[in-house]
């Protein structure tokens, strides 16, 4: 195994002595750079299925040091960060629990929240603290070697405490996240989901649809992909994300995901009935409500 780099300066701020990161892939990979850098750890370790992308991981500085064994990866742990697809969340946390300290502090990553908080609430037990984590700061670009220690500056951080979370570990999750430059919300993991599945999980079905749609059609035996523009790459940039990932989010936060769609699939269903009826009065509103909130959402974001 690949020795860890050495750094040259003592932290300044520590807010846990050893981090291990299950899962060095984009998130868990911008939060080990920009934790090291920032010295909000004393060290960071990674564990993972794929020896490529831990080496990379180290490699880049993202980690001090990486193991494939849960308990080499796990021993006096005091913060498991787990930034795995969700499915596989509490396996993960399953195997590397029982070898950390006894006051560790567990942290996820998921876009969703319901069922990875009522899982891990019940597996992590006192003197050990779960504190349900989504830093909204992710890309369609994976793995660690797209990693940046500037990923969560100025981005939102959900956080979804209940009223078994400790305390003292809910403000040490806080800093950790404000360290890196996050801006914080608290809400009902409930609330979270319903609306991560309007804004991001049905973007990401849409995205996946467009592109199923269009794709294995051929116009004069030409495929339609080559002849793109800027609006197909923009409207299906998400579409690129890893597919195991989406997978499992669309499965975990079924009911949400799926009233989601519905609710697209009645707007679509407005716009097709204009396009079939040749409703011009129709098509203009129902384009100029989608344009001026579009609008909204522009001003907020920038």
């Amino acid at each position: 195994m690949p020795a860890g780099s050495l750094r040259t300066e003592a932290p300044t701020v520590r807010l846990f002595d050893r981090m291990v990161v299950a899962g060095v892939g984009l998130i868990g990979g911008s939060l080990g750079l920009a934790a090291r850098q920032r010295s909000l750890v004393g060290e960071v370790v990674g564990y993972g299925r794929g020896e490529e992308n831990l080496a990379t991981a180290l490699a880049r500085g993202a980690v001090d040091r990486y193991s494939r064994c849960a308990a080499e990866a796990a021993r006096g742990a005091d913060l498991l960060v787990v930034a795995v697809p969700v499915r596989s969340t509490r396996a993960v946390v399953a195997q590397l629990l029982p070898h950390a300290a006894a006051a560790v502090v567990v942290i996820d990553a998921g876009s969703v929240k319901g069922p990875v908080v009522e899982a891990l609430e019940a597996l992590v037990s006192p003197p050990a603290a779960f504190v349900g984590c989504h830093p909204i700061a992710g890309t369609e670009l994976s793995g660690a070697a797209n990693a940046a220690a500037d990923l969560f500056e100025g981005q939102l951080c959900v956080l979804t405490p209940t009223a078994r979370t400790d305390a003292r570990a809910l403000e040490r999750v806080r800093s950790l996240w404000e360290g890196v430059g996050m801006r914080l919300e608290s809400m009902a993991a409930d609330d979270h989901d319903r609306l991560l599945a309007l804004v991001s999980h049905l973007p990401h079905a849409v995205a996946y649809a467009l592109i199923a749609a269009i794709e294995g059609e051929r116009v004069g035996g030409r495929d339609p992909l080559a002849y793109s523009g800027g609006g197909l790459r923009d409207t299906t940039r998400i579409a690129a994300s890893p597919a195991e990932m989406w997978r499992d989010i669309f499965l975990d936060n079924r009911s949400e995901a799926l009233r989601a769609i519905d609710r697209f699939a009645a707007a679509l269903a407005r716009l097709r009935d204009g396009v079939e009826r040749g409703d011009a009065g129709a098509l203009d509103g129902d384009l100029g409500r989608a344009r001026a909130a579009r609008s909204r959402l522009k001003e907020r974001r920038s």
